[in-house]
């Protein structure tokens, strides 16, 4: 699993929210480009294809992978315990990745601030994975797993390395070692994938062949889906020693009274992540508790959780984004366009939203190849959750007004009234409609959220957002959707071929009505 750091987690633990102060050479090179557009699309492939797309690809080979070789309720196992993890994480990181980019750039001696955040975490993630460890049972018993106490053991060491690991990872990025910490990514998500294959696929394979092969002193039928974890937590181990050379030059002590002041700085921000963690995974967990029937419960889990995952390609395009977005507004915060650039990238965001939503839609005879055959009963929930993922983004988009005027205080409260909507929805929905309520108070939450953010950030940073304009785009997209719904074509050629022309109509129209303004407003 991953925090900054490993398996499966990046991106998803701050549930997207959190304020990230970057390198000043991040700024540096998006100031010089006298397109900002341009420069932000730039920064956004640099970062994707540093950091996202290694996550992604771990993301859909599992996905691919674990819907061929476990059985719905398996994989509902799989989802359940991943959405406590990704929630834990923030817990036991508190915001201190963000703090540690915030003072290490305000104080004089960073390492000073680097060794007290390690400190930090060295203590609570022992703290953790000790407490975890003494009460390993009644704890598997709370959550119905108390024939599979291994797992719980499996995640607490797996969470507590990540949050510790977390920091290494975040002063990597202060001191620009993109490529360190990128190389790290990419050697966690290979090993992770690789242990997968080797024990749930080679494995079987080779017992099948040879019951009295050698592996059987390696390997046990028995454990089945705990191998997934294992995995994850040998490519977390992996990771954690690949980064002595972070941890031995860091000199770790703490300096209590500067502790003090990041942990005040920190605190927002943690409460923004969680509530962005019970948005993102809060439905993964009720929906076990709350479906009419047990015995099927963790199946509806497992069915949700890999359709979910085919909205992978926004959620990579939206992580992306957020990577670059950030330092990109801080850096443009004091010029005299500034408003007009915010407009401009929400603008164009969501138009790149529009048609990674359209592509997945239209082309969904393909991506659905991504889930085996009994997991593709939920594809109705895809279009949803690809929705409520552009809206996250546009949540993104519309945050930078709280965090310009240091106002962080107002995004933890829509945080928290995001976070509200979705408990309240699922508690109703789910044991109407299962899944599928699942799915609409995902994109209840941030129709809320943008709203929030949206009519409050008028009043303390006004910007002129081109609403007309981006519901137009937004009715567009939908239109052509559902037409291709409407009109259902049986022959997959045509089908395809008709698909494709509705996806360039919706290109072109944005392509001649944007031309002109991109024109006049970027000159070469």
């Amino acid at each position: 699993m991953e925090g900054e750091n490993s398996g499966l987690f990046s991106g998803i633990r701050n549930g997207g929210y959190i304020v990230e102060i970057r390198h000043p050479d991040d700024r540096d090179q998006t100031v010089k480009s006298r397109n900002p557009i341009r420069a932000l699309a730039g920064q956004t492939m640099v970062y994707g294809l540093g950091t996202v797309v290694p996550r992604t690809l771990n993301y859909l080979l599992l996905t691919f992978f674990y819907t061929r070789v476990f059985q719905q309720g398996e994989y509902g196992v799989v989802t359940e315990l991943y959405a406590y993890a990704a929630f834990l994480l923030v817990l036991l990181t508190y915001g201190m990745e963000t703090a540690l980019f915030r003072f290490a750039e305000s104080e004089e001696d960073g390492g000073k601030v680097y060794g007290t955040a390690l400190g930090s975490l060295v203590i609570t993630s022992g703290i953790f994975i000790a407490a975890v460890l003494v009460f390993s049972r009644p704890l598997a018993g709370v959550i119905r797993y108390s024939s599979n106490v291994e797992y719980i053991v499996y995640f607490a060491l797996i969470i507590g390395i990540d949050a510790f690991t977390s920091i290494p990872f975040a002063w990597l990025r202060q001191q620009n070692r993109a490529f360190r910490f990128a190389l790290l990514k990419i050697i966690n998500v290979t090993v992770n994938i690789l242990f997968n294959l080797f024990f749930l696929y080679l494995c079987p394979r080779i017992m099948e062949g040879d019951p009295d092969s050698f592996i059987r002193w390696i390997y046990n039928p028995e454990i089945g889906v705990g191998y997934a974890f294992i995995s994850n937590l040998i490519a977390t181990s992996v990771t954690l020693i690949l980064l002595l050379p972070e941890l031995r030059g860091a000199g770790i002590s703490i300096d209590w009274p500067l502790l003090r002041r990041m942990l005040n700085y920190a605190f927002p921000l943690l409460v923004v992540g969680l509530a962005g963690m019970v948005n993102e995974v809060s439905d993964k967990i009720l929906l076990k508790y709350l479906w009419p029937d047990p015995e099927t419960a963790l199946q509806q889990v497992g069915v949700y959780g890999a359709s979910y995952r085919l909205a992978v390609l926004m959620t990579i395009f939206t992580q992306m984004f957020r990577y670059a977005a950030e330092p990109f507004f801080f850096s443009h915060a004091r010029k005299e366009e500034a408003g007009r650039i915010y407009s401009d990238v929400l603008k164009y965001f969501v138009i790149c939203g529009l048609v990674i939503f359209l592509v997945v839609m239209l082309y969904m005879d393909l991506v659905r190849l991504f889930l085996g055959k009994e997991f593709r009963e939920g594809l109705h929930v895809v279009p949803i959750i690809l929705l409520a993922n552009l809206l996250l983004g546009v949540v993104y988009n519309l945050s930078i007004w709280y965090k310009l005027k240091n106002l962080t205080r107002f995004g933890a409260v829509i945080g928290i009234a995001g976070a509200l909507v979705t408990l309240v929805l699922n508690v109703i929905l789910i044991p109407a409609i299962g899944y599928l309520g699942c799915a609409w108070a995902h994109l209840a939450c941030y129709v809320v959220m943008v709203l929030i953010s949206y009519f409050w950030g008028q009043k303390y940073m006004p910007v002129r957002y081109e609403i007309r304009t981006l519901t137009a785009y937004f009715m567009l997209a939908l239109s052509l959707y559902f037409a291709s719904v409407f009109f259902a074509i049986t022959h997959f050629w045509t089908r395809t071929a008709v698909h494709t022309l509705l996806l360039a109509a919706f290109c072109l129209v944005v392509y001649f009505a944007e031309q002109p303004k991109v024109k006049k407003s970027f000159p070469r």
